[in-house]
């Protein structure tokens, strides 16, 4: 019987090579980065295949990527048969480029040079404060994407597959209304807009962004055809008007308390008494417990000048800006989706 590599209080046996094994973590993040560059996941689509064969289809280095795939398989990224071949697992299979909710443009994204030299100034950024973002590239995140076309498409693709699975999460797992707007404030490519909207069929929406997503937008297509608009503009400035729900997806966590109150009560303005307002964020839970939102928590620090927080701390912003928490429903997901409504 294998013996646990923990105690019983959940602590490693081996405090060492845990603790070394954590410290190289970005080499995980650079083998991950490595399978995807390579599309290895699509390459492994159809069975398995050896690390020789797929070094011939990738035009790479056979010894250096077995040694790769070794790795990764080390943590169910891959798996390595009895003959010597690797196949897919459920892990690896959102690497694939071809497949519904594909993270393959996430993953290149999370492990770009842009954030991972952000996140190797964390040291920087706790000990002066600010995200370690703009000390790096010498502009804010938004400021450096709007100045590279090449950096923007790379965040918008990324965010775009990032969203996907989150999207169909959300859509499921709050009842829209039948009828109305929705108006998707900061919405990106519109990937929650089109999940709520097929779901409702009377229902009818505003893609609400700058133009860099939503010259890309998802919108198109018969089956929504009519029942939606985009309209370019800044949050900071005004949303449109006239929405019965307005949804913030992925947007408070960009931004410190003041600004997010900026944005709020622009909402308010744009909103009647009883309209709804939806946060989608990670709503991060009290203790010690694992949550995806405490690592996004640490990223927002560094890449921006924001945070993901609790039911508490939303209730909070809210009440400051004319709106009042009504409940926090969990997702499929890593985010929740808190609900207010305008007072």
């Amino acid at each position: 019987m294998a013996t646990s590599p923990h105690r019983p209080n959940g602590e490693p046996h081996d405090i060492t090579t845990h603790l070394m094994d954590q410290a190289m973590g970005h080499l995980f993040s650079a083998a991950l980065r490595t399978a995807a560059r390579h599309r290895l996941a699509d390459h492994l689509s159809g069975g398995p295949r050896t690390a020789e064969q797929l070094a011939a289809a990738t035009g790479t280095h056979a010894p250096h990527l077995r040694r790769v795939l070794r790795y990764l398989a080390t943590r169910g990224i891959f798996r390595e048969d009895s003959s010597g071949a690797y196949r897919l697992t459920p892990a690896a299979e959102p690497l694939r480029t071809d497949v519904p909710d594909s993270l393959h443009s996430a993953v290149l994204m999370m492990t770009d040079a842009m954030f991972l030299r952000t996140s190797a100034a964390l040291p920087d950024a706790v000990r002066h404060g600010g995200p370690s973002f703009e000390r790096t590239f010498g502009a804010p995140l938004f400021e450096h994407l709007m100045a590279d076309p090449v950096a923007r498409r790379l965040f918008d693709d990324g965010m775009a597959s990032l969203s996907a699975p989150v999207d169909e999460a959300v859509a499921d797992a709050y009842p829209f209304p039948e009828t109305g707007t929705v108006v998707d404030v900061g919405g990106g490519r519109g990937g929650l807009l089109r999940a709520a909207l097929r779901r409702r069929p009377q229902l009818t929406g505003v893609l609400f962004d700058q133009a860099p997503p939503l010259a890309h937008h998802f919108l198109d297509g018969d089956e929504l055809k009519g029942r939606w608009r985009t309209e370019e503009g800044d949050f900071f400035a005004s949303v449109p008007p006239g929405g019965d729900v307005y949804v913030l997806k992925h947007v408070l966590h960009d931004w410190s308390d003041e600004d997010c109150r900026r944005i709020l009560r622009n909402c308010r303005t744009a909103t009647e008494a009883g309209s709804r307002l939806l946060i989608v964020d990670a709503v991060l839970p009290p203790g010690n417990a694992p949550h995806f939102g405490k690592t996004l928590d640490v990223a927002m620090m560094v890449v921006v000048d924001g945070q993901e927080r609790t039911a508490e701390e939303f209730a909070t912003l809210l009440s400051a800006c004319g709106f009042r928490l009504t409940r926090v429903l969990p997702t499929s997901a890593f985010p929740s989706v808190v609900e207010a409504v305008a007072e």
